[in-house]
């Protein structure tokens, strides 16, 4: 299968750039309370607001990587997103949100290894961070399978209790 924007593969999953074609699904996504539940964000008030954040997202031009959306290569289904972000901080942390209904079947964790993979290897990035509210006890497990240790505890984006972890290109 050819996925135009197409950054990565993994066995099951495609990750490849935003299209503006993704609002109703990333509207549907940021819609979800238990999906936005630690994340600090608020939900997209329509399908508009998401295609306008959608077609404003530049991390790709901007730092060469982002967050990518995350296909099922059998169903072309859109399942949600994983991937880099660089924060003014000087950090690239790494990040991923799916529709609920695909909680559980290992795409956060199959992708985020890719991710990390990819961000050491193509991109050379020295470390990787992970921020995660303290109960979000589901991120945490994915963010210790792909390799990240914990490092510390700090405010992260309106949420006190973040729990931070980082990897260390080897």
């Amino acid at each position: 299968m050819i996925i135009d924007n197409s950054i990565l593969q993994t066995p099951r999953l495609i990750l490849r750039e935003f299209q503006i074609s993704d609002a109703e699904e990333f509207y549907k996504l940021n819609s979800d309370e238990e999906v936005i539940r630690y994340t600090g964000d608020s939900a997209f008030d329509s399908v508009e607001s998401a295609r306008v954040f959608l077609s404003k997202y530049k991390d790709y031009k901007t730092n060469g990587y982002g967050r990518w959306a995350v296909i099922d290569k059998e169903s072309s289904a859109f399942l949600g997103w994983c991937g880099l972000k660089y924060h003014e901080e000087g950090f690239t942390d790494i990040g991923f949100r799916f529709h609920r209904k695909y909680w559980g079947f290992g795409y956060a964790t199959e992708s985020a290894k890719a991710v990390i993979d990819y961000g050491f290897k193509s991109l050379d990035l020295s470390e990787i961070i992970g921020r995660s509210a303290e109960d979000n006890l589901a991120s945490i497990r994915v963010l210790e399978k792909i390799g990240l240790k914990y490092w510390k505890k700090d405010f992260c984006d309106g949420i006190s209790n973040s729990l931070y972890y980082k990897i260390e290109k080897q």
